[in-house]
């Protein structure tokens, strides 16, 4: 089938870095030469190797022309492939000897993926870069990119996203016991809502994790041994049991009221639903998913687009012999996982080669919770809510004899792949609220927060100054985020305005293209540090006295949990059966960012929103309700300069005003030139976004 499909949708989203879709943006280049991995044809598949097939449902046009590449054309389909349990590069799957068989010996999973690539492949650059999608969101084609000649490839790797429009879903079997019964295990859900209700909510019902598919219940009767609900309305509150017989697995709403209708994905509260609180659900759920073979899968379909002409029924792979280099994009939860790809030792491929020679890890703090017992990829992790989320357990540091002195244990992110020279080029992007929200220092320091960490020759860390997590977003006050991204982002302030960090990420994308095809060396990184006083403790921040603002210093704690002896968290696997964890009393130091007398923080890529400023911008934001300690979500905060010496005295702001600072429109303009050149040579702007940005500040007074 041949169809029409439009490029408006992915034009729009290019403009933003958002958490609904783990793409990334990026920046121009070169063609790629051929290198020394270039595919051969291979030899025949084993009958006793594993296969895979590729079905393709679909061929669309892309409208357009994109630059020496011309017309492209979006492929659609599903690829099915085989895992073999007796493969040590396997071994770590969590229950993959407990799935179920096909009649060759191997485990099955089936991805659903989108290819775009040139129509005349003779166009293509040769390099296939995969956007990992965050929660099964398709994520669409890059057309700055495509007028160089990319393929790209989104394909899923998380198990428990339900099909849907738009939705890019992987099947993965259910493991049985090895007697064929059903596995059962502890489990915990954070049940929360925006409004007071007496409607059941449907599991798993956390902020982060909502639209997932949740494990169900072993039994409906929760008088059982395993099972109780409780309530408390900030994290660190005690918690108060609810009443077995004033909650049930069921289905209610006001015109159907509690008990309701027994049904094992809903809960219903008799009295309804406050919004002032958290519920915590504990229960028995049954059914775990091999939920790992996300990494195996991604793994293999990689590879095969990469290096194999046909699958094993004889289906042509569309790419074929095209592909000379691999580069992955994860955005948020999307670059916890390519973390943990790496980390657990699957960007090796079955043959001993690499998966992917560059990876961009964009604003992604942690690991992802793809590989224990009842995992949960989708996992939050903030100060109030999912506050002891899985996600956060695993290894924070990069270099392969990482020493983390408060889990004692030993081993980073590169240990696995160090041991077998599979380790990618890595890229890491922070953004303040990686800091503020996400405990992102442990990662630039030893887990005491004493000294800053020497990282690996083959990873670069870049740390981008007063931007918050939702790259790109534009400036609003907090009941508009929250009517686009849900009620926790009502922020008391409106919302960060850095959008000048966009041009900076794509200029690190081409960064990370050189490295890959031509071997040159990319900027050092540029994070804050301890030695320089860059990083401080909250409490140390210089934060200026603006009018109408508080700065509380508030960060998310990092505490060291216990999940039971059967949990490997250094890898975040295994299998949790202490729920809710028991915390250990201690905890890893959490730093931030210094600032200077704007506010605005001093270290790490100052985008032109901060060099040349006209605004303090924040990696926080503080919550609008009343009685909670919290962060408005994922957004930040911005607070305009005056724009007189007269109002800013008038209003008592220690800040300069816009005019002190640059006289007229015309000096403006001028700081702008500089601070973009200056970018441009330190190669953090392209230069075609630098003359842009420019012409924009030219074209949008600021001054009379």
């Amino acid at each position: 089938m041949r169809t029409r499909w439009s490029l408006a949708a992915a034009t729009v989203a290019s403009a933003a870095l958002l958490l609904s879709a783990c793409g990334g943006s990026g920046g121009g280049g070169r063609a790629s030469q051929p290198s020394d991995n270039t595919p051969t044809v291979p030899p025949p598949v084993l009958s006793h190797a594993p296969q895979s097939r590729l079905a393709i449902a679909s061929t669309e046009d892309v409208p357009g022309s994109f630059g020496s590449a011309g017309a492209y054309e979006k492929v659609t389909g599903t690829f099915t492939g085989e895992v073999d349990p007796a493969d040590a590069r396997n071994a770590i799957i969590q229950d993959l000897t407990l799935a179920p068989r096909n009649a060759n010996g191997m485990v099955e999973y089936s991805s659903d993926f989108v290819l775009f690539k040139p129509k005349d492949m003779a166009k293509a650059n040769g390099v296939l870069r995969y956007d990992a999608p965050n929660r099964g969101n398709m994520v669409a084609l890059d057309p700055y990119f495509a007028s160089r000649g990319y393929v790209f490839l989104t394909a899923a790797w998380q198990g428990d996203v339900p099909a849907g429009p738009g939705k890019l879903t992987l099947k993965v079997p259910v493991a049985k016991n090895a007697d064929g019964s059903t596995i059962t295990g502890a489990y915990r859900a954070e049940l929360t809502t925006g409004v007071a209700t007496p409607n059941s909510l449907t599991l798993p019902a956390s902020a982060a994790n909502a639209a997932m598919q949740a494990y169900a219940p072993a039994g409906l009767d929760n008088t059982q041994p395993g099972y109780a609900l409780t309530r408390r309305i900030n994290e660190s509150d005690p918690r108060q049991p609810i009443a077995a017989a004033d909650w049930k697995f069921a289905r209610c709403s006001a015109a159907q009221p509690f008990p309701g209708t027994p049904d094992e994905t809903s809960v219903c509260l008799k009295g309804g639903w406050d919004p002032d609180y958290i519920y915590e659900l504990v229960y028995v759920a049954k059914d775990p998913k091999v939920m790992g073979l996300g990494l195996a899968a991604l793994r293999d379909i990689v590879t095969f687009f990469h290096r194999d002409a046909r699958d094993a029924a004889g289906t042509a792979n569309p790419v074929a012999a095209a592909i000379r280099h691999t580069i992955a994009s994860g955005v948020s939860q999307c670059g916890n996982f390519m973390k943990t790809f790496v980390h657990l030792g699957f960007n090796e491929d079955r043959a001993g080669g690499k998966v992917f020679e560059g990876v961009f890890a964009q604003i992604a703090a942690r690991q992802n919770n793809v590989n224990m017992r009842f995992a949960i990829p989708g996992g939050g992790g903030g100060v109030r809510i999912d506050h002891t989320a899985f996600g956060q357990a695993a290894t924070r540091g990069l270099a392969k004899d990482y020493v983390d002195d408060v889990a004692q244990r030993q081993g980073g992110i590169f240990a696995r792949c160090e041991a077998n020279g599979t380790c990618p080029k890595l890229f890491i992007g922070f953004s303040g609220t990686e800091f503020w929200t996400l405990q992102g220092s442990p990662l630039l320091t030893d887990a005491w927060g004493t000294r800053d960490l020497v990282q690996p020759e083959n990873a670069r860390i870049y740390s981008y100054a007063s931007s918050h997590h939702l790259l790109g977003f534009p400036s609003m006050t907090g009941p508009d985020a929250a009517a686009i991204l849900g009620p926790d982002s009502n922020g008391r302030y409106r919302t960060n305005g850095n959008t000048a960090v966009i041009p900076v990420v794509r200029a690190l994308y081409q960064n990370l293209e050189d490295w890959v095809l031509e071997g040159v060396t990319p900027p050092d990184s540029v994070v804050p540090k301890i030695a320089d006083g860059t990083l401080v403790r909250p409490e140390r921040v210089a934060f200026p006295a603006i009018p109408g603002v508080s700065y509380t210093g508030l960060v998310n704690t990092y505490p060291l949990l216990d999940w039971g002896p059967k949990f490997n968290a250094r890898d975040e696997s295994g299998i949790a059966a202490t729920v809710p964890p028991i915390a250990l009393n201690r905890d890893y130091a959490i730093l931030v960012p210094q600032v200077d007398a704007d506010g605005n923080d001093i270290a790490g890529i100052r985008s032109l929103d901060i060099a040349v400023p006209l605004a303090t911008q924040t990696g926080w934001n503080t919550t609008s309700r009343p009685g909670r300690i919290d962060q408005a979500g994922l957004v930040g905060s911005m607070f305009p300069f005056a724009k007189t010496r007269a109002e800013r005295l008038a209003a008592s702001d220690p800040r300069l005003s816009v005019a002190e600072r640059y006289g007229d429109h015309a000096g403006y303009v001028a700081a702008v030139q500089q601070a973009a050149d200056r970018l441009v040579t330190q190669r953090f702007l392209l230069r075609a976004d630098a003359d842009a940005a420019v012409a924009a500040a030219r074209a949008n007074p600021v001054l009379p």
